[in-house]
């Protein structure tokens, strides 16, 4: 959200800036920052939610709950999901992408839930399943919730162990609308529990503030930005 070093020695020759976050186009100069979101790959939005109740062995009458904690997981929300599961699993099926060496080899047999290191093409059968997601708070991954317009509830990473960029990533979601959010030091199974209610049974309200987003259709607002900036250089 907050322009890094490489980001501030290239502001003074950029004609535009593109930004992920409302909040940024304060910290830029007036006239040079658009909102456009962030790119995501657009095969992410042609997930077969079929295919991934299949390979989950989930039954379509049941919501789903998917956890994913980043490319190397999260220890915290891997174990907080997992304490929390006899309960969740009353009213939901989940599917827990957990990290490298991270799978519970303990609870593989559990009904309704279904462990992964890590996905490649099936993520997007995996989001197009989901009903709700619980993911860490990384611009990249928060911008494909947005664009998949996924309700979601973000556990950025604490302060003690970050500069906290996913806090404010967080917190402007949060701010508006689309996101539920925890903050890691008061993670626990009950709030947890508590927080994934919530977000299933308001999740329309989330899906409204999304749709409404003007970060959506990133590539195209880019793509027309940049021809308008070449364009106008031209007829200089």
């Amino acid at each position: 959200m907050t322009p890094g070093l490489a980001n501030k020695l290239c502001i003074p020759v950029a004609e535009k800036i593109c930004c992920n976050f409302p909040e940024t186009i304060s910290m830029l100069p007036e006239g040079k920052a658009v909102l456009t979101g962030s790119p995501i790959r657009e095969e992410l939005a042609k997930g077969n939610k079929i295919a991934a109740y299949d390979m989950c062995n989930f039954t379509s009458n049941i919501p789903v709950i998917m956890v994913i904690g980043g490319s190397l997981g999260a220890e915290a929300i891997n174990k907080t999901v997992r304490d929390a599961l006899p309960k969740l699993l009353e009213d939901f099926q989940v599917v827990h992408i957990c990290g490298k060496d991270k799978v519970d080899n303990l609870m593989l047999q559990i009904e309704g839930y279904k462990q992964f290191e890590y996905v490649k093409s099936e993520l997007k059968d995996i989001f197009a399943m989901a009903d709700i997601v619980i993911s860490r708070a990384g611009a990249n991954s928060i911008c494909e919730l947005l664009a998949l317009k996924k309700p979601n509830l973000l556990i950025p990473l604490s302060a003690h162990s970050s500069r906290g960029d996913q806090i404010l990533n967080a917190k402007s979601f949060e701010s508006q609308g689309f996101s539920l959010i925890i903050d890691e030091d008061y993670l626990t199974e009950n709030l947890l529990i508590e927080k994934a209610h919530e977000l299933y049974f308001t999740r329309q309200t989330y899906i409204d503030a999304m749709s409404k987003s003007d970060q959506l259709n990133s590539i195209k607002t880019i793509t027309d930005l940049l021809e308008e900036t070449l364009k106008n250089g031209e007829n200089r």
